[in-house]
């Protein structure tokens, strides 16, 4: 097989798993040999072995010897753990983007996500709400200049994504979800390095603390 054909093929099997993942087609918990999930693809076992690795890498799968992948649930143990992580790492993301200024199509595009979070929010279209929400913190990220810095996001970011969309189903929308982001955004082009630290910072304690309150009204061990 060509290489280059063997590397399509792979990101192909992992982009298929990780959206089923997120979406929860895949459910935690869900398991299966990886003959079964390479036919559910229709892929080869090769390719998808080596997507399942990937995945594993990113949190979203644990393989188990002899018995196939298992899409792996959050406790509210991992919650914290993920979000101790994103407050580290966030603040120096926002920090590094708010000491120099801001390329203007990145603005744009920064400013147009918002726009879609605040329509989603007015209409109480989650899933939206929570793509458009995701979105902007991944291209916060991805613009911060530190590539290695922008793949841990995105990994941590990822795995709490489909957990947030089953604890948000549980409440609305956070009423002021939208103006919290513009605030950030602002910080971060006002070129004050420790208030959009700060805010950043802020921001994902807020969303931490929500969802460790609906894991504990509704007694939820795992989700």
């Amino acid at each position: 097989m060509d290489s280059r054909n063997k590397i399509t093929r792979v990101d192909s099997a992992y982009d298929r798993l990780k959206e089923e993942i997120l979406s929860s087609q895949l459910p935690p918990g869900f398991q299966a040999p990886e003959p079964d999930i390479a036919d559910r693809l229709g892929m080869s076992r090769t390719p998808v072995r080596e997507a399942l690795i990937r995945l594993e890498a990113d949190g979203l799968v644990e393989l188990i010897p002899r018995r196939g992948a298992r899409i792996l649930g959050l406790s509210p143990r991992d919650f914290a753990d993920i979000y101790e992580l994103l407050l580290l790492l966030e603040p120096a993301a926002v920090g590094r983007l708010a000491s120099r200024p801001m390329d203007p199509a990145h603005i744009e595009r920064l400013e147009a996500i918002l726009d879609d979070m605040e329509e989603a929010a007015a209409t109480g279209d989650l899933e939206a709400w929570v793509d458009a929400d995701d979105l902007f913190h991944l291209t916060l990220a991805r613009i911060s200049g530190n590539s290695r810095l922008a793949g841990y996001l995105e990994s941590l970011i990822n795995q709490v994504r489909r957990g947030r969309l089953v604890l948000l189903r549980l409440m609305k929308v956070p009423d002021d979800s939208v103006e919290a982001h513009r605030e950030l955004l602002s910080a971060i082009l006002s070129r004050n390095v420790e208030a959009a630290s700060e805010a950043a910072r802020y921001h994902r304690q807020a969303a931490h603390k929500t969802l460790a309150s609906i894991f504990e009204d509704f007694r939820l061990p795992q989700i």
